[in-house]
């Protein structure tokens, strides 16, 4: 039922073109081509942002902010011109909101960090069993650290958040901030996020935002979402490594103390004290990544050049053809959401009597590419009283044939098995 409604946004996005943009699709693993169905992990890099790291390094390598020389001039220039990329992409106020970090993790950390040392035993952030470790740990850290308590928002069967938790949780008052997932990098699951924000602030707490997963996938707009903050990693992105943003509102963002020491970060120094810079250099402490700052403002370009309407139907498309096809696969059951109109990006499942791991391993001697484990979402694991399974996870770039070869492929590997033993 999917194959028209996939051939019409092909020809709307040009498939074919759009792949010759990315040269690591033509990989073969032995005489197999390569197909990468891991994109919740990392997505691939078209040679726009490749090209354009190439060019920084060959005509603008230096230190921004740090020189009068042309080098530094025009490295200074790169940097703030891809601040203000990020700034338009979110829909911020100001590029004095965005601040570049490595990853979201370092993102959320940030933000612990700061908010953390105003907050006593008693105080508390509430977090959804959906959660990837990296908003999850350093809460948990503060916890230790600071006798705050962690709670969370729990879930139904499909994954879906149960917002009533939510309401018995910000009813007890003591609730400093809710950080969540804009999308499950296990589930596919958009949580409600401007009904979360509007409760919480309601009952006033902060909210912080994980967008790692949801930037590649549909529009990100922090002003009409009234988070506090937000994160993401560019090479979810299509971007670079080493690359990632976190937003904040300038109120705010000017409150926290800066988790790293060192140059750039201050305005003054003496034997005896420091003066931190204003936002966001006071988060930016070292040499910044301009390179991957550059690489990160060649995929937002890159990406917007696409409809997100084109890239939200087609990736939908591809996600509904391989729920079809999988379900059809003995003794496979698929996680989540049933309607594939309530997920986006992934879809994980487990098979009787294979362990996810051997799965994917034997699945990638054949070229196909998927990832196993529990996803760095041990809690949500555990709800689920399940040790690991296996993620598809589709981008742009990825070809109905390719999702159309994995159910196959899962069933030779199932007969395999069953022969050797």
């Amino acid at each position: 039922m999917y194959i028209s409604a996939i051939l019409s946004i092909e020809m709307a996005l040009n498939l074919a073109t759009i792949r010759r943009q990315f040269p690591i699709l033509e990989e073969k693993v032995g005489n197999r081509p390569l197909i990468y169905l891991d994109n919740a992990a990392t997505a691939q890099k078209p040679l726009a942002v490749l090209d354009a790291m190439r060019h920084f390094y060959l005509h603008d390598n230096a230190n921004p902010h740090r020189g009068m020389h042309i080098l530094a001039e025009r490295a200074t220039a790169a940097l703030e011109d891809a601040r203000a990329s990020v700034t338009s992409f979110l829909h911020a106020r100001h590029p004095r909101e965005i601040v570049f970090t490595k990853n979201a993790t370092e993102g959320i950390n940030i933000v612990a960090n700061g908010l953390g040392k105003k907050w006593t035993k008693g105080d508390a952030v509430v977090v959804s069993v959906l959660e990837h470790h990296s908003n999850v740990v350093p809460w948990l850290q503060l916890k230790e650290a600071r006798g705050i308590d962690v709670e969370w928002i729990d879930v139904d069967e499909e994954g879906k958040l149960d917002l009533s938790s939510l309401d018995r949780l910000l009813k007890k008052g003591n609730v400093r901030l809710v950080s969540v997932t804009a999308l499950s990098n296990v589930f596919g699951i958009r949580p409600p996020l401007e009904e979360i924000i509007r409760r919480a602030h309601a009952a006033g707490a902060l909210v912080l935002v994980d967008a790692a997963q949801s930037v590649a996938h549909g529009p990100t707009d922090v002003a009409a979402l009234n988070c506090d903050f937000l994160v993401f990693s560019g090479h979810k992105l299509y971007g670079p490594t080493g690359i990632g943003v976190l937003y904040g509102k300038e109120s705010l963002l000017a409150t926290l103390p800066p988790l790293l020491g060192g140059g750039m970060m201050i305005q003054q120094v003496t034997e005896q004290s420091f003066v931190p810079a204003d936002v966001p250099a006071r988060f930016e402490g070292g040499t910044p990544p301009v390179a991957e700052a550059v690489g990160l403002h060649a995929a937002i370009d890159w990406l917007l050049q696409f409809d997100w309407k084109d890239i939200a139907d087609h990736e939908r498309a591809l996600l509904g053809l391989a729920q079809e096809e999988l379900t059809a696969v003995p003794g496979l059951t698929i996680l989540g959401p049933k309607d594939v109109a309530h997920r986006a990006g992934t879809i994980c499942f487990t098979v009787d009597g294979i362990h996810p791991h051997d799965l994917t391993h034997l699945l990638g001697e054949r070229g196909i590419c998927l990832r196993a484990g529990h996803h760095c979402a041990q809690p949500l694991h555990a709800r689920f009283s399940l040790p690991a399974t296996t993620r598809l996870s589709v981008a742009l770039y990825n070809t109905p044939d390719e999702i159309r070869s994995v159910a196959p492929a899962i069933r030779d590997v199932l007969q395999l098995l069953k022969a050797e033993n």
